[in-house]
């Protein structure tokens, strides 16, 4: 299958052809490419080999488990990754978040839901693949880019990396957005709504629970103590701030 360059492709991993077909004739609606895989070790392999911009994965597959699929995809690859499922239970839905997907759609599912919610998604920068490589040197900072400092937190908003100590964190796209618009307004409290419509868009509702795994995941980046909180303060009945700048030494 020959894709011409600036074209956008979705790739589709999913196991039921119906659901497969509706798939792809919604994203071909919506501007893309599809390549279509009925495993995960198909959908693996089409991912090296046509690197795409979109990926939607069910979660029930024949041979390898959705979540493990999405834990492979994003460790090589900074796609929008879109679950994909039958099973509505609570739990699956967080499992599903917290391998690194961008988010999480119910069968059976709209076709202008989903057109939305990507739609949404493609209104986010992009960035190269969020891979960890350990002992990495961090990418020095472009002169001229804006920068943001909270304690030894300092992110260069352009150049999108974030260092620690020193140390380059390897945050996913919706982590960098989350962490950029809680220092940008360091002073204020942003709700869950909030950070919804300035991260995600417009269209989420009141899934706040996009929000709380993904903010669950950046403590873990950010080596946060719950009990002792150095940089996200959570707000209860309300949402997150910064902590407060430490006073210099």
């Amino acid at each position: 299958m020959s894709v011409p360059p600036s074209q956008r492709i979705a790739l589709i991993v999913e196991d039921d052809p119906d659901i497969r077909e509706l798939l792809s004739i919604t994203l071909r609606m919506n501007g893309f490419t599809t390549v279509e895989a009925a495993t995960g070790h198909e959908g693996l392999a089409a991912l090296k080999q046509y690197r795409p911009d979109l990926i939607t994965l069910d979660l029930n597959l024949p041979d390898l488990d959705g979540v493990e699929v999405c834990r492979q995809c994003r460790a090589v690859s900074d796609a929008y990754i879109v679950m994909v499922t039958a099973r509505q239970d609570e739990i699956d839905r967080l499992v599903g978040l917290e391998t690194g997907a961008d988010d999480f759609i119910g069968k059976p599912f709209s076709p202008r839901e989903l057109s939305a919610r990507v739609s949404a998604m493609f209104r986010r920068p992009r960035t190269g693949a969020a891979v960890a490589v350990p002992d990495a040197v961090p990418a020095a900072a472009e002169e001229g880019n804006e920068m943001l400092r909270h304690n030894d937190l300092l992110m260069d908003v352009e150049g999108r990396v974030v260092t620690l100590d020193g140390q380059e964190l390897p945050l996913t796209r919706i982590e960098f957005d989350l962490l950029e618009t809680l220092m940008t307004g360091a002073q204020r409290v942003w709700t869950r709504e909030a950070l919804l419509s300035r991260v995600w868009g417009d269209g989420w509702g009141q899934d706040h629970h996009l929000v709380e795994v993904h903010i669950r995941n950046l403590r873990k980046k950010l080596g946060e103590d719950m009990s002792n909180p150095r940089f996200i303060r959570t707000v209860r009945g309300v949402g997150y701030r910064m902590m407060p700048n430490e006073s210099p030494r």
